[in-house]
């Protein structure tokens, strides 16, 4: 489980975690370095974090139940079918432990993130 020290890059964040949480951590990071492969790893706001010419472009969390992933376009009903599944709050979304993670959606999530940066949406 995550101690409270903070975490100096990704890796270190990712081993405090168990095997299985590991793995998925691992999983989803792999995932937005397909999608964005000009993106910088760091670390804000203690999660690690993507960044792309200097603007943050998502970060990502391990919780007690959940992964955490962040920003996310709620609020936007073109990704409401997408979104169903799964909690979402302001600018967030859920994906619990209990499922698979779906690896597709944040892909077209950093996909869309990206685009937003640009100025494309």
């Amino acid at each position: 489980m995550k101690t409270s020290t903070k975490p100096e890059n990704i890796d270190k964040y990712i081993s405090t975690f168990s095997p299985e949480i590991q793995e998925i951590l691992e999983q989803i990071r792999t995932t937005i370095h397909r999608a964005a492969p000009h993106a910088l790893e760091a670390i804000k706001y203690d999660m690690p974090a993507f960044t792309q010419n200097g603007k943050n472009l998502v970060y990502f969390a391990a919780f007690k139940n959940h992964i955490g992933f962040y920003p996310v376009p709620t609020g936007n009903s073109d990704w409401d079918s997408e979104f169903a599944a799964y909690k979402t709050g302001k600018g967030s979304i859920q994906f619990p432990y209990r499922k698979p993670i779906p690896l597709e959606l944040i892909t077209k999530l950093v996909e869309f993130r990206l685009k937003s940066l640009n100025g494309l949406h």
